[in-house]
């Protein structure tokens, strides 16, 4: 929050940049909170975007308010993401049932086909981060952004969040989590990294069959698991793989009816949820359906057991408990518009 002092020395034009800023800022936060069923205020469930749908469509609010360009318009949607979600509609996205997400629509666009995001030009990966001290990534981060249409900033969002960081802020390749098999910069678990690799059309499948990592069948073969573990810990390797989960995460929140792309900030977390907990975790955590002892599960892992029943008392559960924590999380430390050049 700026203070009044703060405005009160800046020029009038630069006082209402500021304030447009700091609303379009806390409006992404509300619309994230919305896409997922969320009430900002009280922590409340609301309405599950795997249902039903709100009383305005998110698109509509975000044109509205001049923070996306119509769907008329032809060119980029202002989320910056390299898909074709915002050109006219195909012919079978346009058959499909219209008006509110109803049991029948849900259907139809479960059903549907999802097409891989088309690769942006050169032109538009040519400085689209800021990355400061990360600066040596850029080149990694473009070629995961042509490889999955993923923004380049949402995956150094992802990364930021994740991996741990020197005194200067620098993303440490070595990251590991003491209270679990997490590595790298993009701290995947063991399973989650063999599971990517024996999964077809993913960067690290293309690895591991070139190397012989995995056997006739498509499974890793296990005297070769160690290789294939510790490339979690090459920059290349963990960033190209974020881009990889989240291309085909959203793609299956998208079919479940969820609008990942209201929004960059929207885009990032909701990736950045399904990298975080996995996509069976992240299609139970928002449709409210985390049990109390995987949700206490969850939470230990990542903040230490004292710290998790400490959570727990207080929230009253463990499911309420790890839903609080992660959604504070995500709105603090997921952050794509920090790497917006």
């Amino acid at each position: 929050m700026i203070h009044r002092t703060d405005l009160a020395a800046l020029t009038p034009a630069q006082r209402a940049n500021v304030i447009y800023a700091q609303a379009q800022s806390e409006l992404s936060t509300r619309l994230w909170r919305a896409a997922i069923g969320e009430n900002d205020r009280d922590g409340e469930k609301t309405r599950s975007p795997l249902g039903g749908g709100s009383d305005m469509a998110m698109d509509s609010l975000l044109e509205l308010l001049g923070t996306q360009a119509p769907k008329s318009a032809k060119g980029k949607c202002k989320c910056q993401c390299a898909c074709s979600c915002h050109d006219e509609e195909p012919d079978e996205v346009a058959a499909l049932p219209k008006g509110p997400m109803t049991a029948e629509r849900a259907r139809a666009v479960a059903e549907r086909p999802v097409a891989l995001a088309s690769a942006p030009t050169a032109g538009a990966m040519a400085g689209a981060v800021s990355l400061g001290t990360n600066a040596r990534y850029a080149d990694t981060l473009a070629a995961a952004e042509a490889r999955s249409g993923i923004p380049s900033a949402a995956i150094a969002a992802i990364v930021n969040a994740e991996a741990g960081k020197g005194q200067d802020g620098s993303w440490n390749p070595l990251s590991r989590n003491p209270r679990s098999s997490a590595a790298g910069l993009g701290q995947f678990l063991s399973g989650t990294w063999q599971t990517l690799a024996e999964q077809g059309g993913t960067w690290l499948n293309e690895v591991a069959k070139a190397r012989g990592w995995l056997k006739e069948n498509g499974k890793v073969d296990p005297s070769r698991r160690s290789e294939l573990l510790a490339l979690r810990y090459d920059p290349q390797a963990s960033i190209l793989t974020i881009a990889d989960m989240a291309r085909n995460n959203l793609q299956h929140f998208e079919s479940a009816g969820l609008n990942v792309r209201a929004d960059s900030e929207t885009l990032a977390k909701a990736a950045y949820l399904g990298h975080h907990l996995g996509l069976g975790d992240a299609k139970k955590f928002l449709a409210g359906n985390i049990d109390s002892a995987r949700a206490r599960q969850l939470l230990t892992a990542q903040i230490g057991g004292s710290a998790a029943e400490q959570r727990i008392a207080s929230a009253g559960d463990a499911t309420r408990a790890h839903r609080q924590w992660l959604l504070d999380f995500i709105d603090r430390h997921v952050q794509p518009d920090k790497f917006a050049s």
